[in-house]
């Protein structure tokens, strides 16, 4: 019987990847998952069991039927996303109106990055939702998941790209860039991770004066904040470090397992670390600017000075 469950799931993941329409993954939806489905009668049949041979082949059917559903729902948003380009393509321009089209899908903005729906991580911060499952994104790592799912590794990338995030202080606003870090190859560690943002650091500010804040991202795994010290007051306390002495600078860590398992990578064979940075404040350190927001206040005397 166990033979039987694992064929059915390499048909089913097979199947469920090659559906073109979402009339056609309902249907398979129906043929594993409904109430007269593959699966479903399977768990029936378990009565007929010892209790023994009942709990063994109960845990493999439930987790192949945890298996499917992911697969399902992660289809149906590929397919929303098909849906959607084929409308921004055949508009003829780039029509702002349309749903989605500064937006990202939760898949490669949450689930992918090991954010399920009931992870802790969502409250975190706040999300700009136009209509689920489609959302402004809040950070550029959806990128990492695009790239890992088209190329093998090794990989190395730097993505660029705005982001939305419900803050506005001296060091917020809610719109931004970001840059997105990412490497993955075998035998990546730590080591290598803090070796590229110390050497990005010194070459930008001429300074190695960092700290790595141990920290939680659902998609690292350790992760770690970036400090650097305070350019305006050199470590003293001042308004725009808010008397701390140091500079958040962005966020790191090594990429988690999970986030392999997404993308079918192999985390025994692979590893990798990531990293992302506002590039606003970024130029806000180079520059000796003391609020953020006066890169979108177009005051010209601000943009005079560049």
């Amino acid at each position: 019987m166990i033979e039987q469950i694992n064929q059915i799931r390499v048909e089913a993941h097979s199947q469920i990847f090659s559906a073109l329409d979402p009339d056609a993954l309902d249907r398979l939806r129906v043929h594993y998952m409904g109430k007269k489905g593959v699966l479903t009668t399977l768990l029936h049949q378990l009565k007929e069991l010892t209790p023994e041979k009942r709990k063994e082949m109960g845990a493999v059917l439930n987790e192949v039927k945890t298996n499917v559903e992911r697969d399902l729902k992660q289809r149906q948003t590929e397919l929303k996303r098909v849906v959607l380009d084929k409308e921004i393509s055949s508009s003829g321009s780039a029509d702002v109106s349309l749903p989605g089209h500064f937006a990202e899908l939760e898949f490669y903005h949450l689930e992918a990055l090991n954010t399920t729906e009931d992870h802790p991580a969502r409250d975190m911060q706040d999300t700009f939702y136009i209509n689920p499952p489609v959302l402004l994104r809040s950070h550029t790592s959806p990128v990492q998941i695009r790239t890992m799912k088209d190329k093998k590794p090794p990989i190395q990338i730097i993505a660029p790209g705005k982001v939305y995030r419900s803050d506005y202080d001296l060091t917020h606003t809610p719109m931004f860039h970001q840059i997105e870090g990412l490497m993955v190859d075998e035998n990546l560690s730590l080591a290598d991770l803090k070796g590229v943002l110390n050497y990005l650091i010194k070459n930008l500010f001429g300074t190695k004066t960092l700290r790595f804040r141990p920290s939680f991202f659902p998609f690292t795994e350790p992760s770690a904040e970036v400090d650097m010290q305070c350019i305006q007051c050199k470590g003293k306390g001042c308004r725009l470090c808010k008397s701390t002495g140091w500079l958040e600078i962005g966020g790191c860590g090594m990429v988690h397992p999970n986030v392999f398992k997404s993308v079918n990578y192999d985390s025994e064979k692979y590893s990798g670390f990531a990293f992302g940075m506002g590039i606003e404040r970024i130029a806000m350190l180079k520059y000796g600017i003391d609020d953020l927001r006066s890169f979108f206040e177009n005051d010209i005397r601000m943009l005079e000075q560049f």
